[in-house]
């Protein structure tokens, strides 16, 4: 038997996620129609021999989380839980605390994915290469361009055996051109070094006391384990990690640009996984071009033209010459006659008027480059505001005939007029 363990952080982590994280937990957030841990638990859910899907997080079980549990429990026929950590435990602390949770009932072994990239999830894949060659940690790898691959875990590997010879979380300088994808397959003995972890650490706080000294301050909590750094990076060259290779699709999920992204990804994906899920060009309903997923309760006028790559949302309602491009429209939102919505995010019941434009700027990977990755995104640069995809807070008002480029709208703002390249707080 196999089980699956997603980690999904918790309201300390997401910050760069604002002002969409304000309304849903990060892991819910709709990408390509449904909510974003719902693509792992699809692919958990197809893992022939797959128990049990466990959740592990610092979230407060709320009533969006409770509701989306008991939804993916009927969906998928699987035991889906969540399991709240006492405090923020890193990466690997988790999994430690609950062990007794993930090894209930003998798993062979068990997958662990972080709540925040896109992937097609190759688990099967990963599987095979696991009972062909049994070691502790499995690790899903993929290709990046050398200056890129300085914001992710490098791994370098043996290219003949595939074990991992060395692990650097972020590395000052190019040491490989391989980074961690955030998704693992571990064996039940992969948590005797997180218990060796854990140990040594409660040791070295308990000495720090004993000495009358104050643990340094960017000490990990009590329990805290960072995987990366603390097991990989250790355990490397030792005949215990080993990496899968990818060239699937892959990207991680930090901000809302790179929501945008994976939104694009996994549309491309329906084609083969959801087909259902795609909106079909029918007469008398709206242009669609390209992958468009559109929420059966929304109500979008003939004359409007959709896609390439547009999610639209619940009780949606879009007006006649709606112009959508490259863009998620959240639950409730009104689109009005004639608006022009690129590359942008409008938010949770929001409304733009009649002939308003509202446009962001992608900062999509360089498509002639096939190993760009997302570049991690900052919004300022020499204290000015760097082009972005344009984001709507949650029931914020735009009137009509005005434009909305490249800013961040912050929930329940009725603006006015037009603006370029700010936050409107």
């Amino acid at each position: 038997m196999l089980k699956a363990v997603i980690l999904i952080g918790g309201p300390q982590k997401g910050t760069r996620f604002r002002p969409l994280s304000f309304e849903v937990p990060k892991p819910l957030f709709p990408v390509a129609g449904v909510p974003m841990i719902q693509h792992h638990i699809e692919a958990c859910a197809q893992v022939p021999g797959m128990q049990e899907i466990l959740l592990i997080g610092f979230y407060q079980p709320d009533e969006a989380l409770t509701q989306f549990l008991e939804a993916a429990q009927q969906e998928f026929n699987l035991p889906v839980r969540y399991l709240q950590e006492f405090a923020p435990l890193g990466t690997g602390g988790g999994l430690y605390h609950f062990r007794d949770q993930i090894l209930a009932g003998g798993p062979e072994a068990f997958f662990v994915l972080n709540a925040d990239v896109c992937s097609d999830f190759p688990l099967s894949a990963m599987l095979d290469a696991h009972r062909r060659q049994r070691h502790p940690f499995l690790l899903l790898g993929t290709t990046a361009n050398r200056t890129q691959s300085l914001n992710y875990g490098c791994i370098v590997e043996n290219p003949q055996t595939h074990e991992v010879l060395h692990y650097v979380e972020k590395p000052s300088t190019f040491i490989s051109d391989i980074i961690n994808c955030g998704i693992y397959l571990f064996s039940p003995e992969a948590l005797t070094p997180l218990r060796d972890v854990f140990q040594r650490n409660q040791q070295e706080r308990q000495l720090c006391l004993a000495l009358g000294e104050d643990p340094p301050s960017l000490w990990p909590g009590a329990g805290t384990i960072r995987l990366e750094q603390d097991v990989f990076s250790a355990l490397a060259g030792k005949g215990q990690i080993y990496v899968h290779i990818t060239e699937g699709i892959w990207s991680q999920i930090k901000s809302a640009g790179s929501a945008l992204y994976a939104s694009r990804l996994y549309l491309g994906r329906y084609q083969v996984t959801h087909p259902e899920r795609l909106a079909k060009h029918t007469p008398g309903g709206p242009r669609i071009r390209g992958n468009v997923y559109i929420h059966p309760t929304a109500k979008v006028a003939p004359s409007a033209v959709l896609g390439p790559n547009v999610s639209i949302g619940k009780g949606v309602t879009v007006g006649e010459g709606v112009r959508l491009r490259e863009s998620i429209v959240l639950h409730g939102a009104s689109l009005q006659e004639h608006t022009c919505v690129l590359h942008s995010i409008v938010g949770w019941g929001s409304t733009v008027g009649r002939w308003a434009r509202v446009e962001g700027t992608p900062n999509d990977p360089n498509p002639n480059d096939p190993r760009a990755r997302m570049d991690s995104e900052s919004l300022f640069k020499d204290g000015k505001l760097l082009p972005a995809i344009t984001i709507l807070g949650c029931r914020v008002r735009i009137p009509a005939e005005v434009l909305i480029l490249n800013s961040i709208v912050l929930p329940h703002k009725e603006l006015s007029r037009s603006f370029t390249n700010q936050i409107i707080l």
